[in-house]
């Protein structure tokens, strides 16, 4: 169920072209609140992996407009991401943690993140439907530093808001316009071209303190 409506009801009202109106008829009664409800619901979403986030994405993009509903959508996807991040790293020693840490599928994927660090979460953060509740908490147990998965979130979700919100802000006319597809394309290049640089700058950053240090 979604805001007293099943899936299905939800899809008939996209193929109706009713969903706008009822989004704007239902956000017109929180006015008074502002840009919280556009932030809170992509929030809430990297606690409680089951809430949609795409429609979450969709529903501020109709609301707010392209920009700011897609400035919302990533500012409250981001935050939530790193705030679990944050959650498992700082209580990466009680008893549930570490049993989910010596979990062997868990293992495998941690010393994966270890070995390749920006590169794969970038990869995974760019994808609407990637389970990105396990992405948060696997990044909390390995030894990926925070300034890169902060990297990775921020670039990653900011090319999957984009692409939602794009795709959502022009639904009809986003199969009859291929140049929509070359955009996104586009925008997925250059956001990997920039983390890999940046990435790049943290290591180089990060391997003049350690030899300071020893020095």
């Amino acid at each position: 169920m979604l805001l007293g409506f099943s899936w299905n009801d939800v899809m008939e009202m996209f193929r109706n072209g009713t969903w706008d109106d009822y989004v704007r008829s239902l956000l017109d009664k929180y006015e008074n609140l502002g840009p919280i409800p556009g932030i809170a619901l992509p929030y809430l979403e990297s606690f409680l992996p089951f809430l949609p986030l795409v429609v979450f994405v969709l529903t501020n993009t109709v609301a707010y407009g392209l920009l700011w509903g897609f400035l919302y959508s990533w500012i409250g996807t981001s935050l939530g991401a790193i705030s679990v991040f944050w959650l498992i790293r700082r209580y990466r020693h009680t008893r549930m943690i570490n049993w989910l840490r010596n979990n062997k599928q868990v293992k495998k994927i941690t010393e994966w993140l270890d070995r390749h660090g920006f590169g794969p979460l970038f990869i995974l953060l760019c994808f609407p439907f990637s389970p990105s509740a396990i992405i948060n908490v696997v990044a909390g147990l390995s030894r990926v530093s925070l300034q890169q998965f902060v990297l990775a979130v921020i670039l990653g979700k900011a090319l999957m808001i984009f692409s939602i919100a794009y795709v959502g802000d022009s639904l009809s006319s986003f199969a009859e316009n291929p140049i929509k597809a070359v955009v996104v394309a586009g925008a997925i290049i250059l956001f990997w071209i920039i983390g890999k640089y940046v990435e790049t700058r943290l290591k180089k950053k990060s391997k003049k303190l350690e030899q300071s240090h020893k020095d």
